[in-house]
């Protein structure tokens, strides 16, 4: 396998960026850059908390289109599972974001290099339990 640009420049810049985004808004605002905080508090906060959450996620869509505006190819994909394989993993993840105190980038971007304790604990069980998953669906169920 030969080791191509887009394969260690994009999530260099990406973890660069997402990292940069983190860090300013930590910096500025005093606030965590965990992306399910942010979109249930720009659902259920007031209009001056809204505010600032709803940037972050005009953000998040507007780099998104902008990536698929220079590479189109990187958003080539499919899915194999079902609609409601999808909805119920999407219902999962907000259950255990909400279980959690936060979800992956809140604890793996923000709460590691602050060595919080909570977000040690809670990145080490996101990898297991991805780690057993992934097991479990590949080799025991053959999804």
């Amino acid at each position: 396998m030969t080791l191509t640009m887009d394969m260690w420049l994009y999530p260099l810049v990406g973890g660069f960026l997402i990292g940069l985004a983190a860090s300013l808004l930590l910096l500025l605002q005093g606030r965590i850059f965990g992306v399910t905080g942010i979109i249930s508090g720009a659902l259920f906060s007031g209009p001056v908390d809204r505010k600032w959450r709803l940037a972050v996620i005009l953000g998040l869509m507007s780099g998104s289109a902008l990536v698929y505006l220079v590479n189109p190819n990187m958003f080539n994909y499919s899915f194999n599972s079902s609609y409601l394989m999808m909805a119920v993993a999407g219902l999962l993840v907000g259950f255990g974001s909400q279980l959690g105190s936060g979800c992956t980038s809140g604890h793996g971007i923000c709460g590691l290099p602050r060595l919080s304790m909570r977000s040690i604990v809670a990145v080490g069980t996101f990898m297991f339990t991805g780690i057993v998953t992934v097991y479990i669906v590949k080799h025991i169920l053959v999804l």
